[in-house]
């Protein structure tokens, strides 16, 4: 699925997704510190450009999409499926 993680959270009976494209981040990491709940963190391994991407850790994400919009990358999608 090219480099694709999606994870899924329940907010107000919908479901808000939120996907990391590993391979396009460049590891600026300001998605990490503009999440206001902390749940994006640092890869542990390197992505194709050898960088430790952003990836989702666990919790509930309100699904504010402050990530998707802050990315410069484009890298992050924060969507529902209603």
């Amino acid at each position: 699925m090219g480099g694709w993680v999606a994870i899924t959270i329940l907010r107000n009976n919908f479901m808000a997704k939120i996907k990391i494209n590993k391979n396009k981040c460049k590891g600026c990491y300001l998605c990490v510190v503009n999440c206001p709940n902390n749940l994006i963190k640092i890869e542990k391994e390197l992505n194709i450009k050898g960088i430790k991407s952003a990836c989702f850790s666990e919790g509930k994400c309100t699904g504010c999409a402050m990530c998707a919009v802050i990315c410069p990358d484009g890298a992050i999608e924060v969507y529902r499926d209603i």
